[in-house]
């Protein structure tokens, strides 16, 4: 049940911002990731936490470096275009199509996040469940 309203709010949220996101232009460049947040509200059912939707843009080639989130972020992250590699802990690198998605628990390491092609762009919506006071939402991995 939780999954279908994560899922119904990550479609109504990407409908009602994709004018937002087109304007914020997307990731050229091949090591660039475009990282933006497009909402950001607080759960009134739930003291202390709130639900983050980021929008990743990768252009060809491109990637996040190894990373974590905060200890209390639940991610389900939808892929909206193009394919995306995908790693996470110490399991197989997999490819995520447009439509596919993948979550990440808390305390999760995110090893590989790539575009999966090298002429095409890529972008996924992360959907975050974590700590209202959490603002940095990844840590790259040293």
């Amino acid at each position: 049940m939780i999954a279908h309203a994560v899922r119904h709010l990550a479609l109504t949220t990407l409908l009602c911002t994709g004018a937002f996101a087109h304007d914020a232009g997307t990731a050229t460049s091949r090591e660039e990731a475009k990282i933006t947040v497009v909402f950001d509200e607080t759960l009134p059912n739930v003291p202390g936490k709130s639900m983050k939707g980021v929008l990743v843009e990768y252009g060809p080639g491109g990637a996040s470096p190894a990373h974590t989130h905060p200890p209390s972020a639940f991610i389900y992250a939808t892929v909206l275009q193009g394919a995306i590699r995908s790693r996470v802990n110490d399991g197989p690198e997999k490819t995520y199509r447009a439509g596919e998605s993948f979550a990440e628990r808390p305390g999760d390491r995110h090893a590989v996040s790539a575009n999966a092609s090298q002429s095409e762009p890529a972008r996924l919506l992360a959907v975050f469940v974590v700590d209202t006071a959490a603002t940095d939402l990844t840590t790259p991995i040293r």
